[in-house]
């Protein structure tokens, strides 16, 4: 691994973590929109996964304040966000993707918000499609009671101003999150290693009591999926699958797990159905074969996320959406504060 940047200067306000994989010109776009941010005290860590486009080389020659990881390898998502968050400084860890960019007062606003709710410390963006700003890429992540995670508002009509709110999960394409907080947590869990990362990191959040506030007045213009091939394609449908059922086994709380159990099923059945009518079968197929023989590694994981676990299944039922419109329209699903939580079955 190679670096660029000096580590002997005071510790930055936050430390920006973006990872690189085959990003093209986009790259430069989405540095140059942080270099222009109006917070001041940032560092801008970028991580590239093993590219062969040359974009992220050429953006650390050209630009020696940044921070360059380059690895040999495409480690995936998590491991590589995981990577940057360790050489940070900040007491602030912000994440974007490389195909998004940032209004200049992005981090200002994520950062405002901090100060302004002691009590959180994860907060999300309002995501708007940088080819159609008029509408979302995404405001929160929502969980479905059947376990299903989504992108709250993902292509609806952007709503317009509103006040912050409890979302289920950030987006990791475009978040704020205590440094410290994430690495006790042990970041993203990289046997995902991409696809539902983001999720996973909320819910363990969630077991813990911690709340998740969406901001959304910090915004972000997104291309998406630019460098997995698009929402649909194989590599997401594969990861998607097999990582939506790894999360649902290995953070549902004891109860809800059982009672939802049997909903898992149906939506996931559902979901194949329309895979069928597309003929987009292969991917997914795959994707649930490799979650069911990979359950030894999700149960796994299930003991250490439940080890951390100080509430219970009905304070995360409260987390979840019971409408199924909400998840098959994909709606937008931010509610006030709540209370402190407490230890139920």
């Amino acid at each position: 691994m190679a670096r660029v940047g000096a580590n002997d200067k005071p510790p930055p306000r936050v430390s920006v973590v973006v990872v690189a994989y085959e990003s093209g010109p986009l790259l430069a776009q989405c540095l140059a929109a942080l270099k222009a941010q109006t917070l001041r005290g940032t560092e801008v860590i970028l991580v590239d996964n093993a590219s062969s486009d040359g974009a992220a080389q050429a953006a650390a020659q050209a630009d020696p304040t940044l921070t360059f990881i380059a690895n040999t390898e495409n480690l995936g998502f998590a491991a590589a966000v995981n990577q940057g968050a360790r050489r940070g400084r900040g007491q602030w860890l912000a994440l974007i993707n490389p195909d998004a960019f940032a209004e200049p007062d992005w981090l200002a606003r994520l950062l405002a918000a901090a100060e302004a709710n002691p009590g959180v410390h994860t907060f999300g963006s309002r995501q708007l499609l940088a080819e159609d700003p008029g509408r979302l890429d995404g405001l929160g992540d929502v969980m479905a009671a059947a376990g299903f995670p989504f992108r709250g508002g993902y292509l609806q009509k952007d709503p317009g101003p509103m006040a912050p709110g409890e979302a289920f999960s950030a987006c990791g394409g475009a978040m704020l999150i205590d440094r410290a907080l994430f690495l006790e947590m042990g970041g993203f869990d990289e046997r995902l290693f991409c696809y539902c990362e983001d999720v996973d990191l909320g819910y363990r959040l969630q077991l813990r009591g911690e709340p998740t506030l969406i901001v959304p007045d910090a915004v972000v213009r997104h291309v998406g999926s630019a460098s997995s091939g698009g929402p649909r394609s194989d590599f997401a449908v594969f990861h998607g699958t097999r990582n939506r059922l790894w999360v649902f086994v290995k953070n549902t709380p004891p109860v809800l797990f059982w009672l939802t159990l049997p909903l898992h099923v149906a939506a996931t059945a559902l979901l194949f159905a329309r895979h069928a009518t597309r003929g987009e079968l292969a991917a997914p197929w795959r994707g649930l074969k490799a979650g069911v023989s990979g359950l030894r590694i999700a149960l796994e994981a299930r003991r250490e996320a439940q080890a951390q676990r100080t509430v219970g299944s009905w304070a995360i039922a409260r987390t979840m959406t019971w409408n199924p419109l909400d998840l098959f329209q994909r709606r937008v699903v931010i509610r006030r504060r709540r209370p402190t939580r407490s230890v139920d079955p």
